[in-house]
């Protein structure tokens, strides 16, 4: 048996017949003639010196052979699919693709997108609102904002803002709630989506910070941050805030942050993106404005007296 590997050709007309267990319908997908590629899978076929497909009447299936072959080639024209795109994205300076999550992006970069886009109309935007894990370096990609603990060896990683939660309200509804004390009789609304964080940043450790005796359980509870926010703007009650996701409404008047304590976290968001790709003009502008726009609300960061979440946990 040749070590050397089948033309490329060969290969290509397999994984497609694989996929679509149909000689007709890889023909169609590769443009050729359903001959053609009949004759592609028989030059494999006689470079392995097996079959890799039964032909049954008007319909083929793959022989053992064939079931072997069939899940690394998939891999295989998918990793140079994904190689190729890769390749492609480096000499596009006209185009950022960003994923980051869907809270950040309702609350932290939908309302200011409109600056960047004036500011660099020459940068065509593109967004993906999801927490799903990505490979920056296969997926199509330029640019993520994660948040949480997490390391980001391999890549290039830029931390942005530091993350702290105090309760934030309507200015009507802090009229009604002017202490800490206060709010055991507010509607508390819980923010689900940070509940991972370890030490914990929820209300219990927000009010045992204060000296206040109050483990609060009820309330409308939600799993995505940017509605929590929204249940709060809303007049609904008082949310655990958190800074990245609130301080634009603060600083609008919209909402409001009447007691000066939060509680630090200890994560942040960061940006990412493929080391060697930060020099590319389009990451290079976007990273900046991110961090210019966090300078822009850092006088709110600067007002609040902020405390380690750890020191406050229940023994």
């Amino acid at each position: 048996m040749p070590d050397r590997l089948p033309p490329l050709t060969a290969l290509r007309a397999f994984d497609a017949a694989a996929r679509h267990m149909s000689f007709a319908k890889a023909a169609e997908e590769l443009h050729v003639t359903p001959a053609a590629l009949s004759f592609q899978i028989k030059s494999l076929e006689e470079y392995l010196g097996a079959q890799v497909f039964r032909r049954l009447n008007r319909a083929v299936e793959l022989t053992e052979a064939g079931r072997a072959m069939a899940p690394g080639m998939a891999d295989g024209f998918q990793a140079l699919a994904a190689a190729w795109r890769a390749a492609e994205r480096t000499l596009d300076n006209e185009t950022l693709t960003v994923t980051a999550g869907p809270a950040f992006t309702a609350k932290w970069l939908a309302p200011r997108l409109y600056d960047f886009a004036q500011a660099h109309p020459e940068i065509e935007l593109r967004f993906s609102a999801t927490l799903k894990l990505v490979d920056l370096s296969r997926d199509a990609v330029d640019v993520a904002i994660r948040f949480g603990p997490g390391t980001d060896e391999g890549v290039y990683s830029v931390p942005l803002v530091e993350e702290w939660v105090c309760p934030v309200m309507t200015p009507e509804m802090a009229a009604r709630f002017p202490t800490p004390e206060s709010l055991r009789d507010a509607t508390l609304i819980f923010d689900d989506s940070i509940a991972f964080l370890k030490p914990s940043s929820d209300w219990a450790t927000w009010f045992r910070m204060m000296g206040v005796d109050f483990a609060p359980t009820a309330g409308p509870r939600f799993s995505q941050a940017d509605h929590a926010v929204d249940a709060a703007l809303a007049g609904v009650g008082v949310v655990l805030g958190r800074r990245s996701l609130v301080v634009k409404d603060i600083d609008d008047g919209r909402l409001v942050a009447p007691y000066p304590n939060a509680l630090d976290t200890g994560v942040r968001f960061r940006f990412l993106c493929s080391e060697g790709a930060e020099t590319r003009p389009q990451i290079a502008a976007f990273r900046d404005w991110i961090l210019a726009e966090i300078e822009k609300t850092g006088h709110i960061t600067d007002q609040m007296i902020r405390l380690p979440s750890s020191d406050f946990q229940a023994e």
